[in-house]
C-alpha cells in the first residue's frame, strides 16, 4: 500500500501549492521575506511607521456558510468572506492587517476547489492591502465527507497605542453610526438554511421575487469589509469605539465596546431592514428579538462617536451619500445592554 491507497494524494497536494504560489505572491507587500512553501513566512515589522506598534490578532471561520458553496459549487467567494470578516474583526480596534494565514481541511483534495478557495483569499487580501503569508492545506480522509472541506483564517494587524479602539472612551450621550452590510455576511446561516430549505423546501436555484434574485445567489453574496471606509478616519480621533456586528447581531456585538454604567439605545426605524430580512423572518415565523440577535439585520459595523463630531464624521463616510452611513441610536446610561425602540 501505499498513501494514496490510503486516501492522501501527495501528487494533487504539490498541484494545489504550484496553482497557488502566484495568487499568495500576488498579496505580497514589501514586508514580506519569505516565500510560500516555507516552513514559516516572515514579516518584516521595522517599516511600519507606528509610534509604540502593537499587534492585534484573530481567528476566525464562515460557519455553515461553506454549506452554500457546496450547494452551489462556487468556491470563489467564500474566501473572500474569511478574509474580509477578520479585516473587520481587527480593524474596529483600530488595527490595520498586515498579514493573514488560512487553514482549508477537506477528505478529498481537489486542486480545482483548493484554487478556487485561494482565490477568493488572494483576491481579498489584495483589496485590502494585507498579505496572504501561508497556510496549510490538509487532505484528512474519512474526517470530513466528500466535496466539502473547512476554513480558516487567521489575521494579524498593528495599531498605535495610543490609537487602540477598546470603548473606553465611550460615554453617555455619544452617538451610534451604522454601516450597511452587504447581506446576511457570514453569521445566521444554519438558521437560514433551516427556513429555506427545510421548512419552505427550496432549492439553491429557487428564485424568489421579494428578494429579486434565486437563493443561493442572495446567500453568497461576500462580506463587506469596511477598511477602505474607516481606514481614513482612523487618526482622527473622532472614533471611540466600533463593533463588527457578527454573530449575535447587533444585541450582542455592540456591548462588547460599551464600559461599565453605559448602555446603547437603538431606533429601529432609522433604518430600512432588507428585503431578504425581512424575508426569511416571515418565512421562518421568528421572533423579531430572535432576528436581531440572530442576523446584523442590514448594519454591519456600528462607529461611536461624540454628537459634535457626527456631522463631520458624516460628511467623510459618504460622500455623494453612496456609503449609506446613519445615526442609528445613542448612548445613555446603563448596565452594557441594547435597549430597541
Amino acid at each position: 500500500m501505499d498513501y494514496k491507497d490510503a486516501g492522501v494524494d501527495i501528487e494533487a497536494g504539490s498541484e494545489v501549492v504550484r496553482r497557488i504560489k502566484n495568487l499568495a505572491r500576488s498579496t505580497f507587500t514589501p514586508h514580506v521575506l519569505s516565500e510560500i512553501g516555507a516552513f514559516g513566512g516572515l514579516f518584516d515589522l521595522s517599516g511600519l511607521q507606528l509610534d509604540d506598534p502593537v499587534l492585534v490578532a484573530s481567528a476566525d471561520g464562515v460557519g455553515t456558510k461553506l454549506k452554500l458553496a457546496f450547494l452551489t459549487g462556487r468556491h470563489d467567494t467564500i474566501g473572500e468572506d474569511l478574509v474580509n470578516h477578520c479585516v473587520n474583526d481587527v480593524l474596529v480596534q483600530g488595527a490595520r492587517p498586515l498579514f493573514f494565514l488560512d487553514y482549508l481541511a477537506t477528505g478529498r483534495l481537489s486542486p480545482d476547489v483548493a484554487a478556487s478557495v485561494v482565490e477568493g483569499l488572494a483576491r481579498a487580501c489584495r483589496a485590502n492591502g494585507c498579505a496572504l503569508l501561508g497556510g496549510e492545506t490538509a487532505e484528512m480522509p474519512g474526517f470530513y465527507t466528500d466535496g466539502e472541506y473547512d476554513l480558516a483564517g487567521f489575521i494579524v494587524g498593528a495599531v498605535a497605542r495610543a490609537r487602540i479602539l477598546d470603548g473606553r472612551a465611550v460615554a453617555p450621550g455619544d452617538l451610534l453610526i451604522g454601516l450597511p452590510s452587504s447581506g446576511l455576511h457570514t453569521n445566521g446561516y444554519s438558521l437560514a438554511r433551516r427556513i429555506l430549505f427545510e421548512r419552505i423546501g427550496l432549492t439553491a436555484e429557487s428564485y424568489v421575487p421579494e428578494i429579486g434574485t434565486d437563493v443561493g445567489s442572495a446567500l453568497l453574496v461576500p462580506h463587506r469589509t469596511y477598511l477602505p471606509i474607516v481606514a481614513p478616519l482612523l487618526d482622527t480621533g473622532v472614533i471611540k469605539g466600533m463593533a463588527h456586528i457578527t454573530g449575535g447581531g447587533i444585541s450582542d456585538n455592540l456591548p462588547r465596546v460599551l464600559p461599565q454604567g453605559t448602555a446603547a439605545d437603538v431606533d429601529r426605524a432609522t433604518w430600512e431592514v432588507p428585503a431578504l430580512f425581512q424575508w426569511l423572518q416571515a418565512s421562518g415565523n421568528v421572533p423579531l428579538d430572535e432576528m436581531y440577535r440572530t442576523f446584523n439585520m442590514g448594519i454591519g459595523l456600528v462607529l461611536v462617536c461624540a454628537e459634535a463630531d457626527v456631522a463631520p464624521l458624516l460628511a467623510r463616510l459618504r460622500p455623494g451619500d453612496e456609503v449609506g452611513a446613519r445615526v442609528i441610536g445613542r448612548i445613555v446610561p446603563g448596565n452594557r445592554a441594547v435597549t430597541y425602540r
